[in-house]
C-alpha cells in the first residue's frame, strides 16, 4: 500500500547514543552520548527508557514546545511488550500508540503519524524509538553472561534513543509518500544472519514503492535501508537486479554499515541493527544533509525481523517486513 501526502512535514529530530555509536564514524552528528551502557540507571532496561525519554526532552527544547503542545505520541522499541515506549509515554501523558515492526518500527510510526496528520485528525505527532544492545542480546539471542562468540554475519543492536516531530505546518523537509510493507518468508531461521532474513522484504517494498508511483530508482538521491548489514546489503543489490531488473548500486546504502566502522569496530560484526539504528543515521546524518540541500530526495526503508527466541528454539522461519517513507526537501 502506497500513499502520497499533501501537508506533512518533519520539523526537527533528536538523537542520544551509547559508547559504541559515539565511537563510530557519525560520532559528531548526535545530540548527546554516554560513555557506558547504564546511562546513570540501575539496569539496562531503565537505561533504554532513559535514552528515549531524553531524546524527547532534547527535541522539545529544539522546537521550543512543551509536552502539552503534542497531539499524539507514537513509539516503539524491542523490549518485551515495548515497555521502554510505555514508560516514556507515561511521562508525556498524551494520547499514545505503541507500535512494533522490530527494526522497522520507526518508519511504521512515521507512516501512522503522517496518515493522521494528512487526514487532519491531528495537527502534529511526536515519534520515538529506542533500542539497547544488552537488553536485546539477552532477549533475542543468548544471555550476555554466556559470552558466546558470533559469526561474521551477525549484526550488533544499536544503543540509543531517537525522536522526530511531524507537523502540518510547512517546514524544510516534507514527508512525500510512504509504502507499507508485507510480511515476507525467505525460509531463513538463523538469528545471527538478519541480513539474509530481511533483504527480500526490503526488495519487495522498494519495488512496489517505485512501481506504484511510476518512478525509477534514480528518482532518489539516496535509497537507504534500515539494518541489513554488509552481507544483507550485497544480497539486496543482487536480488533487486535479478528479480526486478533494478540497479541500486549507484545510490543505495545501508544504515547498519553507516552507523559503525565495521573494519575498526570488530565487535559490531556485519554492522548495526535495532529500531534506533536507522533512526540514528537518518536523523543524525541524512536529515542535516537534506536541510543543507546536499541531497534533496531520500527513500528511507526500515527493515525488521519478526521473531522471538521461542520461535528460534522451535526452528521456525524468521519472517521479515520493510516499510518505506519518502523524504523530500520542500520547494
Amino acid at each position: 500500500m502506497t500513499n502520497k501526502y499533501n501537508n506533512v512535514y518533519l520539523e526537527s529530530v533528536s538523537t542520544v547514543v551509547g559508547p559504541y555509536e559515539h565511537n563510530g564514524p557519525l560520532n559528531r552528528r548526535f545530540d548527546r552520548y554516554y560513555d557506558n551502557l547504564y546511562m546513570h540507571e540501575d539496569s539496562f532496561e531503565n537505561a533504554e527508557i532513559h535514552l528515549m525519554s531524553e531524546s524527547i526532552d532534547i527535541l522539545l527544547d529544539k522546537i521550543n514546545k512543551q509536552k502539552k503542545d503534542i497531539d499524539l505520541f507514537i513509539a516503539g522499541d524491542l523490549q518485551n511488550q515495548i515497555t521502554a515506549s510505555c514508560y516514556s509515554a507515561l511521562k508525556i501523558n498524551k494520547p499514545f500508540l505503541g507500535v512494533y515492526s522490530a527494526c522497522a518500527s520507526n518508519v511504521e510510526a512515521l507512516i501512522i503519524a503522517s496518515q493522521l496528520i494528512d487526514a487532519k485528525r491531528v495537527r502534529n505527532s511526536l515519534v520515538s524509538v529506542s533500542s539497547h544492545n544488552m537488553v536485546s542480546e539477552r532477549q533475542f539471542r543468548n544471555p550476555t553472561e554466556y559470552g558466546a562468540p558470533k559469526p561474521n554475519s551477525a549484526t550488533f543492536t544499536a544503543t540509543g534513543g531517537a525522536s522526530a516531530f511531524l507537523t502540518k505546518e510547512k517546514k524544510d523537509i516534507k514527508i512525500e509518500s510512504s509504502t507499507i510493507g508485507r510480511v515476507i518468508d525467505m525460509e531463513q531461521n538463523d538469528p545471527n544472519n538478519m541480513g539474509a532474513c530481511m533483504a527480500a522484504a526490503a526488495a519487495d517494498t522498494i519495488y512496489r514503492h517505485l512501481k506504484d508511483l511510476k518512478r525509477t530508482s534514480d528518482y532518489y538521491d539516496l535509497i537507504v535501508t534500515g539494518d541489513l548489514g554488509k552481507y544483507g546489503k550485497d544480497i539486496l543489490i543482487e536480488y533487486m537486479q535479478k528479480e526486478y531488473q533494478i540497479d541500486l548500486s549507484k545510490n543505495y546504502n545501508d544504515c547498519g554499515i553507516i552507523l559503525y566502522d565495521t573494519k575498526e569496530q570488530k565487535e559490531v560484526q556485519a554492522g548495526g541493527s535495532g529500531p534506533v539504528c536507522s533512526a540514528l543515521v537518518v536523523y543524525g546524518d541524512i536529515i542535516p544533509k537534506m536541510k543543507n540541500k546536499e541531497i534533496r530526495k531520500v527513500l528511507y526503508v526500515a527493515t525488521g525481523a519478526l521473531f522471538n527466541s521461542t520461535m528460534v528454539f522451535q526452528k521456525m522461519n524468521i519472517l521479515s517486513i520493510a516499510h518505506a517513507i519518502s523524504l523530500e526537501v520542500s520547494e
